[in-house]
């Protein structure tokens, strides 16, 4: 076996081991008792106001005018030499 073989070989080893540490850690995680989550929250809300980025007619008009604007620069000055 050459150097560079037996390398690839303990690196491959090391991702397999590496993958296999995690995915317990994920696992033990998991596994713990879930803490008591009893949480009471009121919350009042009197107006609600929507930004203008959150309404999809500016996205397209937005995206109309880009594609109008790269367009027209792609299109150059029309002149023929």
């Amino acid at each position: 076996m050459n150097t560079v073989s037996l390398k690839n070989q303990l690196n491959k080893f090391g991702i397999l081991m590496l993958t296999f540490f995690f995915s317990a850690l994920a696992f033990a995680q998991e596994a713990t008792k879930t803490p008591n989550m009893d949480v009471n929250v009121t919350t009042t809300k009197t107006t609600t106001t929507e930004q203008w980025y959150t309404n999809p007619i500016y996205w397209i008009i937005g995206g109309l005018f880009v594609i109008i604007l790269i367009a027209i620069i792609a299109r150059g000055n029309g002149r023929r030499d």
